[in-house]
């Protein structure tokens, strides 16, 4: 009864997931294109997947510590361990696994496009605020001076 229940709780965390990493891979171009309403959409639909996979996760966690296991891969395997469904159990777990692991890469490959962004808009920002301009030589030979930072309205 309770394999069934684990293995139903696992198949349910799939088409999720499936559909978490499609957002993030979309994210992935949204944020190559600055495309700010296309980010804003994926951001709630993304929030939403999560709130629903954590739920599920709980529910999961929570079955295998009522049968006094852990909540991890070990805890599974022991359901899986004296279940007729044991095989299905552990190869549904391992799609489960290999598409987290999946999304985890894409995430962390969109926060780096990210702060890329961040640090050539502020490098912008700078310029055009008149900040760290390069030393050039003026006509003694000696470094210019920096100049004052400017009020973005006066640039």
């Amino acid at each position: 009864m309770h394999d069934t229940t684990l293995l139903q709780l696992i198949e349910d965390d799939i088409a999720p997931t499936q559909e978490l990493l499609e957002l993030l891979q979309n994210e992935a171009v949204a944020l190559h294109g600055r495309e700010i309403e296309v980010l804003e959409t994926i951001l709630a639909r993304k929030q939403s997947l999560i709130v629903l996979l954590e739920q599920q996760g709980q529910r999961r966690n929570h079955l295998l510590t009522s049968l006094g296991l852990t909540a991890d891969r070990a805890g599974v395997q022991a359901v899986a361990d004296l279940s007729p469904n044991g095989e299905l159990i552990m190869q549904q777990l391992g799609v489960l696994t290999q598409l987290m692991d999946t999304c985890q890469q894409v995430n962390e490959t969109n926060g780096r496009i990210i702060q890329v962004q961040q640090n050539a808009t502020s490098n912008q920002i700078r310029i055009l605020m008149g900040g760290d301009s390069p030393s050039l030589y003026d006509s003694r030979g000696a470094t210019s001076p920096m100049v004052k930072p400017r009020a973005l309205s006066q640039v």
